[in-house]
């Protein structure tokens, strides 16, 4: 099983970042307003980087790199983009 680290934009401009291993059913459980209680009323949701991890040890140290980054610096990730 992969794992996937990934920044939503929300409606509000803020990014939020999480891990999954399903990013598609992942960003519908956001949308439908049953994922994490920052999303909830932050619509619409744009899935804006995805990142390949190894495992979900690895997602979860990435998740939490990712997490201490400035804004600038997240934007700057999103642009160099992910796949």
């Amino acid at each position: 099983m992969s794992y996937w680290l990934y920044i939503l934009r929300c409606g509000d401009g803020t990014l939020y970042t999480g891990i999954t291993t399903d990013v598609e059913r992942r960003l519908e459980t956001h949308r439908s307003g049953k994922g994490a209680k920052y999303t909830r009323g932050r619509g619409p949701l744009e899935l804006v980087y995805r990142e390949a991890c190894a495992d979900r040890s690895a997602a979860l140290r990435r998740e939490l790199e990712v997490k201490a980054l400035s804004r600038e610096e997240k934007l700057a990730l999103i642009e160099r983009g992910g796949t």
